[in-house]
């Protein structure tokens, strides 16, 4: 205790990091404010209705994204996940379009390319989205509650089309401000948003779970309470390992004399993490599946829709599981690269026992990479499916999403990475870290 207190006097002792810290708690501070303006035009005393239609289901995990702005019918209510589909499906076009590859390649500049692109095509997700939301509005809450309808006169359209564009300004904003605590804060601005919105969610469903385990008339309630908070526990450490976990590959350094000075003769190991692609396989995969939303109003489509849409049903689950295998293996593929590796240890005279130099090199790297990666994969997609499997033991709907998937996740690998970042600010100025090591590990970047 005496060391965190330390620790923590010695982050506030640092002017910079001081000032990083509280930039972004003030930009958190904005967001969790917008998130209670409601739309203009509507009554905020009558949507309770949307409350409760946005605890369930997909459309709760979207509501738990937003922070709650979702069933809030807040001007922030589509949050990011709009940009975090664009942004998958730009990366998806890096691997299979060529002029998108060009820009990989261009290093900064291509990457300011590939992010204003990146934000031209949320604005055409928000387009999409923004109306069907408006849609889910009319169908869940009072005729009533529409003021600028009802009682100013505004005809349905005119009212739709301004809370679209109310809606499209909102998630733009909240992207400007992600992108602002990238540049000027801690951690990484769009990671933090999400993690924010999670933990604003968990009261509720915490409370929301200890009245109904309480309130039960069934035998051993309390208990079961007890049994879920410890299990919830052991699933909190097995996300830390699995963020943290590495193989370490080893690396022989062949002797080198330059002038009076000896270099290499030494063994270095290279860490291959089990994670490599952090949370971002989750964040990709639960991006795809809220998209059966999208056609949920059209009767063609409406079927498979529901299906797509039942959090714990067979189909959305398996379908989730797979795609958080092959995000992981796409991501880590883009992340990771051997070739690369293989080069900078035939620069530096480094080379694997037993293994040739260049082709072989990258192939063997590319093996281990591989062998890690799977069993990594695995245990990432059933730690998504886990919620899923809690709700069918009983645990509350809200509460159920902590115990795996995207929430737990998210909020492991963004808590070590924003650790991470403050470590290296105190070890780069002389302080001790966080971790008596020193070796703190994060997550790959969002």
């Amino acid at each position: 205790m005496k060391r965190l207190i330390q620790t923590i006097k010695n982050i506030f002792k640092i002017e910079e990091l001081r000032k990083r810290i509280g930039y972004t708690v003030l930009l958190l501070l904005v967001y969790r404010l917008g998130s209670f303006i409601v739309l203009p035009g509507i009554d905020s005393t009558m949507i309770a209705n949307m409350q409760d239609f946005s605890q369930e289901g997909l459309v709760g995990l979207l509501n738990m994204f937003s922070g709650g702005a979702f069933g809030n019918a807040s001007i922030f209510a589509l949050g990011v996940m709009p940009y975090i589909s664009a942004s998958i499906v730009i990366q998806l076009l890096g691997v299979f379009v060529p002029y998108f590859k060009k820009l990989q390649m261009e290093g900064e500049s291509g990457r300011r390319k590939m992010n204003q692109l990146t934000r031209y095509l949320t604005i055409v997700i928000l387009c999409i989205q923004g109306p069907a939301y408006m849609a889910a509005l009319h169908n869940q809450i009072p005729e009533e509650a529409f003021i600028a309808i009802y009682r100013l006169g505004w005809s349905s359209f005119v009212f739709n089309l301004v809370s679209t564009v109310i809606l499209i300004g909102g998630t733009m904003f909240v992207m400007w401000l992600g992108e602002r605590i990238t540049d000027r804060g801690i951690g990484n601005g769009i990671s933090l948003i999400i993690m924010v919105g999670i933990i604003a969610r968990l009261p509720y469903a915490l409370v929301a779970e200890v009245g109904e385990k309480l309130g039960s008339t069934v035998t051993g309630g309390p208990l079961m309470l007890v049994v879920e908070l410890v299990i919830l526990f052991f699933v909190f450490v097995a996300a830390i390992a699995l963020v943290q976990g590495v193989r370490k590959v080893p690396v022989q350094y062949a002797k080198r004399v330059v002038g009076n000075k000896q270099y290499g003769g030494v063994r270095q190991y290279i860490p291959m993490k089990i994670n490599a692609a952090g949370v971002m396989p989750i964040i990709f995969a639960q991006a795809l599946m809220l998209f059966p939303l999208i056609f949920s109003n059209f009767e063609a489509t409406r079927g498979f829709a529901a299906t797509m849409s039942n959090y714990t049903g067979f189909w959305y689950n398996f379908v989730f599981f797979l795609f958080v295998v092959i995000f992981t293996f796409f991501y880590t593929a883009v992340t990771v690269n051997p070739t690369m590796m293989a080069e900078d240890m035939k620069k530096n005279g480094g080379f694997i026992p037993g293994v040739k130099p260049g082709k072989k090199t990258v192939e063997y790297l590319d093996t281990i990479m591989s062998r890690v990666t799977l069993p990594g994969s695995i245990f990432l997609g059933l730690i998504a499916i886990l919620p899923a499997f809690a709700m069918l033991l009983g645990v509350n709907n809200q509460f159920a999403s902590f115990y795996g998937g995207t929430s737990l996740l998210i909020l492991v690998g963004v808590v070590l990475d924003t650790l991470q970042q403050i470590e290296s600010h105190l070890l780069m100025r002389h302080y001790d870290g966080l971790m008596k090591t020193g070796r703190l590990k994060g997550r790959s970047g969002m």
